[in-house]
């Protein structure tokens, strides 16, 4: 009876899991800020408009200066040692082929945005630059959108995708947002500023795939009204587009990593290399190359200037540098959690070098001449082919890419696999998404229950249906934009703490056998392993000094005099703890070798150990050797008196190496003797 007890509980226990301090916050915000922006969206809106409009205005600068110091410290670390340390042990080797982590990086982090604004975005630029008396606008319009959608965006999905993948698979730390100021905050990151970030990271994710599907469902129920599948765009159709196509989410999160985002990823990045290729090979092809090799070289030879670019002395181009760069940033910004997570979490295995040239680099090059195939191509042919048709339609972005397509031959044809490569995109955001937020809300915890992605995938319905219905989309849009700013402050910091890490991991990949166990043999092994097994303090470095370095001082002295060599030993030069043997010369530089007592901190990750040797204090004190030279010590706690004699003597000979080379005069010359 007890046994079939047990067999039903086990069955019908409910099971989660959640980390109460982050799901149980995450969920209350997000279900109060989706009813409030969907009862409110006009007052909503208004007030975050008022807020944005006020950052936009006067704090504009601080994007500009976060993005300028993402980048200048991912290509210094990549062209730096550190570019070889591995995301994961040394040993590890890439999850991923390169192809399907480049698709990956595609789905989660620009698919549904290349659809909607491959041609809106250069259209527009072309049609309203930023300055109206813009000569050339077209070459223009390639250059502002190539600055949008380059490095600089990808930029910050790198830095925050390197900094928890560096923390989770090579410290075994959550992956999650709060490991990135685990070098700061040490355990508080498991306490309240930890689920305070990734509450934070859980919200600003959540609502960024809402916006963002809220772009793709519209545009999607544009093609098919273009395509005569439904009669028209309204509110019912799209509501059935988003139920479904999450539907689809959910399934596929279910599904696994591997079974669901990573097969659609691939199938839409041969589909998007199809459509574009059709494009480029019917289209102006040889304009479209020239366009993207030189839009290539017209963008490095501009970006630093566009980095740093206000509109400060040209009135006119401020309101098009708030409502297109700064929107940007801010975007970029805000959807860094969400994407950053996702390429995390396809991330394990490659060098740092590999992911920040990869992660900027590659989608880069590809976005470069996707935007060049449908922008430029969308200008050529409004001004060759379609009469301005495409201009008249600059107000309806939905419908342009389909209208684009009117100028080729099997229009309906591109236009249906426009639809489909926009379904697979919706999906692959959405279950991407799911996987990241429920990773969020569980601290990325193994074998979460099935239920967890199908309740973030129905809520996700739910809000996406109610804000659309009320109009409050946009309203979430803009106060996901204000978050980024704090949010652009807690990356600075990030970069910080990982630093720190970079600089230590460097120094630990370092750090040799200590300097005085090369002399070891096996014949003393229980002497040596009593050696290291303690701790040193005053007395031991004062005996040491007594039984080990003094006597060898002494017979090297005798030794010394007996060579006709002038030798002196002395005691407390550098302090209570030191001696030195000292050959003193009158032209050259004098030899000295000398030893004294140095304290250093013992870690209290040791002293709280229960299986580790005893540590009685917090600092140990180690005999550390100096030279004339003022080159680094070494310590030597574990030389025998004789291995001491045998380090004098190497030195000595360095010396005598050194200074009978005529060509280190300049090196070796006492000048106080002269």
């Amino acid at each position: 009876m007890n046994r079939l007890t047990n067999r039903i509980k086990r069955k019908f226990t409910f099971r989660s899991t959640f980390a109460k301090h982050v799901a149980i916050p995450g969920i209350s915000l997000l279900v109060l800020l989706s009813i409030f922006g969907g009862i409110f969206p006009d007052q909503t809106g208004q007030a975050l408009n008022q807020i944005q409009d006020y950052i936009y205005e006067h704090l504009s600068w601080v994007y500009m200066l976060i993005l300028t110091v993402v980048i200048t410290f991912l290509l210094t670390v990549a062209f730096s040692k550190k570019g070889k340390i591995r995301l994961g042990a040394d040993n590890s080797k890439p999850e991923y082929s390169t192809f399907s982590w480049i698709a990956m990086l595609f789905s989660a982090g620009i698919g549904i945005g290349l659809m909607y604004f491959g041609i809106g975005e250069p259209m527009a630029h072309y049609l309203n630059p930023a300055v109206a008396d813009t000569v050339d606008r077209a070459k223009q319009a390639q250059l502002d959108t190539f600055f949008h959608w380059g490095i600089h965006g990808w930029a910050l999905y790198a830095v925050v995708g390197l900094v928890i993948a560096y923390f989770s698979f090579r410290y075994k730390l959550p992956l999650t947002l709060r490991s990135g100021l685990y070098p700061l905050l040490k355990e508080r990151i498991n306490g309240p500023w930890g689920n305070v970030v990734d509450t934070f990271a859980l919200c600003s994710t959540f609502f960024g795939i809402a916006t963002s599907l809220g772009f793709g469902v519209v545009q999607l129920n544009s093609g098919l009204v273009h395509l005569g599948v439904v009669p028209e765009k309204s509110f019912t159709i799209q509501a059935i587009l988003i139920v479904a196509l999450i539907g689809m989410a959910i399934l596929s999160s279910l599904s696994g990593l591997n079974k669901g985002v990573k097969k659609l990823s691939e199938i839409n990045m041969g589909l998007a290399i199809v459509l574009m290729l059709f494009v480029l090979f019917l289209g102006p092809t040889i304009y479209l190359l020239s366009a993207y090799s030189e839009g290539i070289g017209y963008y490095f030879n501009n970006v630093i200037e566009l980095t740093f670019k206000t509109f400060a002395f040209e009135e006119e181009g401020k309101g098009w540098f708030v409502d297109w760069t700064i929107m940007y940033w801010a975007w970029w910004i805000s959807w860094s959690p969400f994407v950053g997570l996702f390429i995390a979490r396809i991330s394990k295995g490659r060098t740092i070098r590999e992911f920040i040239l990869g992660v900027l680099l590659i989608p880069t090059v590809f976005i470069f001449l996707w935007m060049t195939v449908f922008g430029n191509g969308a200008i050529w042919f409004d001004q060759n082919v379609l009469n301005g048709s495409l201009s008249a339609m600059s107000g309806d972005l939905d419908m342009m890419l389909f209208g684009f397509f009117e100028a080729f031959p099997m229009s309906t044809l591109l236009s249906v696999l426009a639809v489909i490569m926009i379904m697979i995109f919706f999906v692959t955001s959405a279950d991407s998404g799911i996987l990241v937020i429920n990773g969020l809300a569980s601290k990325n915890r193994k074998n979460s229950p099935k239920w967890q992605g199908i309740f973030w995938g129905g809520l996700l319905i739910t809000a996406s249906i109610i804000l659309l219905r009320s109009g409050g989309l946009q309203a979430l849009q803009t106060m996901t934009l204000i978050t980024a700013l704090p949010f652009g402050i807690v990356i600075l910091i990030c970069l910080i703490g990982f630093w720190k890490a970079l600089y230590l991991d460097e120094k630990y990949h370092k750090t040799k056998f200590s300097y005085g166990s090369r002399s070891w043999s096996g014949s003393e092994w229980k002497e040596h392993l009593n050696d290291i097994l303690s701790f040193s303090n005053k007395k031991d470095v004062e005996q040491f000094i007594k039984k080990r370095v003094e006597p060898a001082f002494k017979e090297l002295k005798t030794a010394l005099t007996a060579k006709g060599v002038e030798t002196y030993i002395e005691r407390g030069k550098r302090g209570k703890l030191s001696i030195e043997l000292l050959i003193p010369h009158d032209n050259i530089r004098n030899f000295r070798y000398g030893v004294k007592a140095s304290t250093q901190d013992i870690s209290d990750s040791l002293k709280t150990e229960r299986n580790a040797p005893d540590v009685e204090h917090d600092k140990v004190v180690v005999p550390v050797t100096y030279y004339e030279d003022r080159r680094a010590g070494n310590d030597i706690q574990y030389l025998s008196k004789n291995d001491i004699i045998t380090d004098v003597l190497r030195e000595y000979e360095r010396f005598l190496s050194i200074v009978s080379d005529e060509s280190n005069e300049l090196i070796i010359m006492d000048y106080e003797s002269n």
